[in-house]
């Protein structure tokens, strides 16, 4: 089979799907990571990145990949390398064997990434499909870019294997056989009820509609006027890691509601459907909260990050209504 590339709105639920079609299995972005039950949210203080806390808007990385195996009867295969040439070695090897290969890489190394848009953040999925003949670069399907791309073996090296944080150690995966035909009136209510459990019953304060509330209490926290340079370095975190990694929190959102609405239509139930407008309005609440920080950022507005942290309890407000409802509906 051909391999067809598609763009994608997040990597790992983007490459999910490529590497479901490809074996077979249709499957849209939004259905890889609705099944997987991969929406949450996340503020964890004792985790740093750059020295302030990690703030999160999905399941940690790989959770996708790992995520659709039980509920598609799906087997994957996992594999990292001691050195870069054994990874490059096996990669060459599976791409002979006519395989689509997912990988694990830093965004950073990847000279296809527009200079501005590269960060160092090591859980970035693309796909091997081939090499060219010629140069011998491999071909990649980056779910983030529009078209597919070459890499010479060199750069993706480097990118497999990235130092630091959530190191991917050349870490190669793919299905071992293609997945079963899905038991769509089993596993969806199953997967929508995960994720409802993730957001309402978790008991660490940090995690779902508890975590947005503790991370609006870190805002009031906040001394602006005595330290003014601290409290922007601290919101314009949440700002970068809601809008600028890994598709944003408001994105989440608008993914997980074109999930419902997929699952509306295959298990009958309207209501989904209507609850996907609804976290459609709250993914705009969450983009609104992103542009009143940007502004106090820039000095466009006061900063007050009470005004912030009021617009996070609303959110939490919405959300806790909203995955109550989604609950009673499945």
């Amino acid at each position: 089979m051909e391999f067809q590339h598609s763009h994608a709105s997040h990597c790992e639920s983007g490459v999910m799907a490529s590497l479901l079609r490809q074996h077979g299995l249709p499957m849209s972005e939004a259905m890889a990571f609705g099944l997987s039950s991969a929406l949450s949210f996340a503020y964890l203080p004792i985790i740093k990145i750059n020295g302030l806390p990690l703030v999160a808007y999905r399941m940690p990385p790989r959770h996708i990949i790992k995520g659709l195996q039980k509920p598609l009867g799906l087997s994957m295969r996992f594999e990292t390398f001691g050195t870069p040439a054994a990874g490059e070695a096996r990669l060459n090897q599976l791409l002979a064997e006519g395989k689509v290969v997912g990988m694990q890489t830093s965004i950073f190394w990847l000279p296809y990434i527009p200079e501005d848009l590269r960060f160092h953040f090591n859980a970035h999925n693309v796909l091997a499909f081939g090499r060219d003949a010629q140069s011998g670069d491999y071909l990649l399907s980056d779910p983030v870019v529009e078209h597919a791309v070459t890499c010479a073996p060199a750069d993706l090296g480097r990118a497999r294997f990235a130092k630091g944080m959530l190191a991917p150690k050349g870490l190669l995966y793919y299905p071992d056989k293609a997945p079963g035909t899905p038991a769509w009136g089993k596993i969806l209510p199953k997967a929508i009820r995960k994720t409802t459990r993730v957001m309402l019953d978790t008991p660490l304060p940090i995690i779902g509609v508890k975590g947005i509330r503790r991370l609006a209490n870190a805002f009031d926290r906040l001394d602006a006027k005595g330290a003014p340079a601290a409290t922007k370095m601290f919101i314009g975190q949440v700002v970068r890691m809601q809008e600028e990694i890994g598709t944003g929190g408001a994105g989440f959102r608008f993914i997980y509601a074109s999930f419902l609405q997929e699952a509306a239509e295959l298990l009958g139930k309207s209501q989904l459907d209507e609850l996907a407008g609804t976290l459609v309005d709250i993914g705009d609440d969450w983009r609104e909260f992103a542009l009143a920080t940007a502004r106090m950022i820039r000095d466009r507005d006061p900063l007050e990050p009470s005004a912030l942290s009021g617009k996070l309890r609303r959110i939490a407000d919405r959300e806790q209504a909203f995955f109550h409802d989604l609950r009673r509906a499945v």
